[in-house]
């Protein structure tokens, strides 16, 4: 499941040189709860492979060793609590680099239950959130960027999500930022020459090549950072606004993109007096869709209210679908809502095509893409989707080609604190400075502890108490 930058791959047959785990066996329900056809009961730590001999009668020496086993499960008492499969599965090359146990019973939760109760009356203690995750990161199996992951990958509600969730997963980003620090080693080692031999002076040209290398590491720290916003469309999904006039349709636009009746719509305009959201996937992305209330130039009081919450919901929008009646066009807009309407995150759609006559619509002399659709009979949806689409891609940075990286809130903020002492580092080596050489060293060792807390090369518990305790527990 997993691949690592590090040298504790899955398949690697060594012990990690430290792991620093708890010595206890935990147990944990690994599938959601609730009835289903099968559940996975997860368990790892010392004593998988004694509780395996002891619950399905094999001697402790001669388990099968991953393979699917069919046995009864019997209690401590006697009690046979379910028929199910089991898997031994030997440490080290396991995700927690330690014994790990996988039971699949059925799915009665009261099964499930009783066959939990009873591991624990033998010696196991229930797994705390994240605790499977958080041993594996221990034990060197993945970094801290791959186990942040395993939450990207469990709430991925779209195709693009899912991709830079498993791109991660695999070690992408981790590998990026080890470069990022072995570049920064490197440049490191050679300053820290002229800290350790302070009689040296270091020759111009050298000076050149380390703010040529620095700078460098800089803009690779930069295009990290400039991943950020998109990793929260990504995570959070694109918050899309409807914006109009009055029975322009954008009600029944948001009905035909969600495919059901989820918006009050009717023949009189102002029917929709305050936002309504609903999430839907279009093409690979996942959106947030905001109806809001129509822009009456002449607004009675319960309008006035709507239309400040619209300017509140267009202020923190990441698109604007800017619906016009193609029947009645009209592109005069209040500058309060006109501003916002940035080039690059809007799409002007042209509701109600089909009652245009011969379907001619005039052309518009506007900064943004345009699509003639209809709410009522489908007409341009599919070109609208495309143009979605389209547009939200444009949201990723290109820095980084092909592959898919997108930091969270967590990366991001280590990054800027890299980014402005390297910055400062980079001013300071400059023949107009000319800082100490023991500042421009302090520099850069902060910039590798910031990058190095990205992947967890910096040991702060209190940092990795607060990220697993947001996973679940069977995780």
């Amino acid at each position: 499941m997993f691949h690592s930058p590090t040298p504790y791959a899955l398949g690697s047959e060594a012990v990690p040189a430290a792991t620093d785990l708890s010595r206890d066996t935990i147990a944990a329900l690994a599938t959601p709860t609730g009835s289903s056809a099968l559940a996975v009961i997860r368990l790892s730590g010392p004593a998988c492979r004694g509780l395996a001999a002891e619950i399905f009668g094999r001697e402790p020496q001669q388990l099968p060793v991953r393979r699917p086993v069919y046995a009864s499960y019997r209690s401590m008492s006697g009690q046979m609590l379910d028929d199910l499969v089991w898997v031994f599965l030997p440490g080290p090359r396991t995700v927690t680099a330690e014994d790990t146990l996988e039971l699949s019973p059925h799915g009665n939760p009261l099964i499930v239950q009783l066959i939990l109760d009873d591991l624990f009356k033998r010696g196991c203690r229930p797994a705390e959130p994240g605790e499977f995750t958080r041993r594996a990161f221990l034990s060197g199996k993945i970094d801290l960027t791959q186990a942040e992951a395993v939450m990207d990958l469990i709430h991925a509600r779209s195709e693009r999500a899912l991709a830079v969730a498993q791109r991660q997963l695999r070690g992408g980003l981790g590998r990026v930022v080890e470069g990022l620090i072995a570049e920064l080693l490197v440049l490191l080692a050679r300053i820290e020459v002229y800290v350790d031999f302070p009689d040296e002076d270091l020759p111009p040209e050298d000076r050149f090549e380390v703010i040529a290398a620095l700078r460098e590491v800089l803009r690779g720290t930069k295009q990290l950072l400039a991943t950020e916003r998109f990793g929260g469309l990504l995570r959070d999904g694109v918050k899309t606004v409807l914006l109009g006039a009055p029975n322009a349709g954008k009600s029944s636009l948001l009905n035909a993109l969600v495919g059901r009746s989820r918006a009050l719509v009717g023949p009189e305009p102002g029917t929709t007096r305050d936002y309504l959201e609903e999430r839907l996937k279009i093409g690979p992305h996942l959106l947030r869709l905001v109806d809001t209330a129509g822009l009456n130039p002449l607004p009675g009081a319960v309008e006035r209210q709507g239309m400040a919450k619209t300017l509140e919901c267009l202020m923190d929008a990441d698109l604007v679908l800017w619906v016009l009646d193609a029947a009645n066009i009209t592109v005069e807009l209040d500058p309060v809502y006109a501003k916002h309407l940035v080039a690059g995150k809007v799409i002007v759609v042209l509701n109600k095509a089909d009652l245009v006559a011969g379907g001619h619509i005039a052309s518009l002399a506007l900064p943004h893409p345009i699509k003639a659709v209809s709410a009522m009979t489908g007409l341009g949806l599919v070109e609208l989707g495309l143009e979605i689409t389209q547009v939200i891609d444009r949201f990723a940075p290109d820095a980084f080609g092909a592959a898919e990286l997108a930091v969270n809130a967590r990366h991001a903020e280590a990054l800027r604190r890299a980014e402005v002492v390297l910055d400062t580092a980079a001013n300071g080596l400059s023949a107009e400075n000319e800082y100490p050489i023991e500042l421009i060293s302090s520099d850069l060792r902060s910039a590798l502890d910031a990058l190095g807390e990205i992947a967890g090369r910096v040991d702060h518990e209190r940092m990795l108490d607060a990220l697993f305790s947001n996973f679940c527990i069977g995780k």
